[in-house]
């Protein structure tokens, strides 16, 4: 399938006039959070909520900060999240992806709202 990548803005909804940032991330269906380096957490200003355990793909185990909020927006969609302080550039997991109602296109390599539904997110809650 080959990676995909997406643009994406990140803000921080407790510093409204705050500039948002806009940021490429590697969009990952096989990862659950939101990960973003600090860099990025500095620059928004964000707090740590508390430390997770988390074990990366090649079977270690980190400790990492867990910070937010964090104000997520792709097209006409958003969401708030926390978010995982981990490796040197923006992933995308599929617990934001899922809030959003986003839908990844593997042979076009793209990230798009879902087309099911266009105008607003939708889900299933049962």
């Amino acid at each position: 399938m080959g990676l995909i990548y997406a643009n994406l803005s990140l803000g921080n909804p407790r510093k409204e006039d705050m500039k948002k940032l806009d940021v490429q991330c590697l969009v990952d269906t096989g990862a659950m959070w939101m990960c973003i380096p600090e860099h990025i957490v500095i620059q928004l200003g964000l707090q740590e909520l508390e430390k997770r355990e988390v074990t990366t793909a090649d079977g270690k185990k980190h400790n990492c900060s867990y910070v937010g909020p964090l104000l997520i927006t792709f097209e006409n969609r958003s969401c708030y999240a926390g978010a995982l302080v981990l490796g040197d550039s923006v992933l995308l997991g599929a617990i934001p992806m899922e809030d959003m109602d986003l839908v990844i296109h593997p042979l076009k390599r793209l990230l798009s709202v879902n087309p099911e539904s266009p105008n607003i997110p939708a889900g299933i809650v049962k």
